[in-house]
């Protein structure tokens, strides 16, 4: 049983709902609708250049004629899209392997909790593979993008339709939301914290920065995951970060990439 509780927003300064230019009658109606649940104003798009020049709005979210919703901040614009997800799962079916897999070492039958969210790339994938995946995401503005994507976006692949189906997504600190559960709630715990070094080259990520948590994990928070897990720990990171040598956790497996750099290391529950 997930013991949840989801964030409750408090009034955001320089942060407002609008439309695309032009916008329907619905897409109005939308966005004064998420306006009235984000608890920020809605403005007419018309209004919004030159506060924005000002500084007086520093963040925005946009819907547009297609009810899509991304917001808008200084790196850039954010959206959600599991296109990420597609290729893995290209390659996957090409190749027969994938490194996540590979440490995660799922059954259809498992539930996931994926602590640090994000854009869901890796959940969505993860997600076709198990029976359900449980997320947290401490920015509230990553969130409810992601949140309202997994809600409303559908794909040409029903794989990824059926996927998105079997993820739970709350607005939580993952330290807090851990510290609630009772013992062996999930077969597998999955962390992705934010990389110390971050590849700057993967543009689709660049917007989200700004946005995300850098709030990292000690061996105390391991050590939780590892009492609210029945199967595994996976830990992802970065051949050049720090991470594993900070943390005094024995990890029973490392999967490296040398090709991406990336790290999987796993503590093995069921061995």
């Amino acid at each position: 049983m997930v013991n949840e509780i989801r964030s409750t927003s408090q009034k955001e300064i320089g942060v407002v709902v609008t439309t695309s230019h032009n916008p329907s009658k619905e897409a109005v109606e939308l966005a004064k609708k998420l306006s009235q649940n984000f608890k920020v104003p809605y403005y007419n798009r018309r209004h919004l250049s030159e506060r924005v020049k000002t500084g007086e709005i520093k963040i925005y979210y946009v819907v547009d004629n297609n009810l899509q919703l991304s917001v808008i901040a200084p790196a850039g614009r954010l959206f959600f899209h599991p296109g990420m997800a597609k290729i893995r799962m290209e390659n996957y079916k090409r190749d027969g392997r994938d490194l996540l897999l590979e440490a995660l070492r799922p059954s259809y039958e498992d539930i996931i909790y994926d602590a640090t969210f994000g854009l869901g790339m890796d959940a969505v994938f993860m997600a076709h593979f198990v029976k359900q995946v449980i997320g947290t995401e401490v920015s509230v503005h990553i969130y409810r993008v992601v949140s309202y994507g997994l809600s409303n976006y559908k794909s040409k692949e029903e794989w990824i339709n059926e996927a998105v189906k079997k993820i739970v997504l709350f607005n939580d600190d993952m330290k807090d939301f851990i510290k609630r559960q009772p013992d062996k709630s999930f077969d597998i715990v999955y962390c992705d914290p934010m990389f110390e070094n971050p590849v700057y080259e993967s543009s689709a990520l660049n917007p989200l920065r700004p946005l995300a948590s850098y709030d990292t994990i000690d061996t105390e928070i391991v050590e939780e995951m590892i009492r609210i897990a029945r199967k595994r720990v996976v830990i992802k990171t970065l051949i050049k970060d720090s991470l594993l040598e900070r943390l005094s956790v024995k990890f029973d497996r490392v999967i490296t990439s040398k090709r991406s750099g990336l790290i999987y290391a796993c503590v093995d529950l069921d061995r």
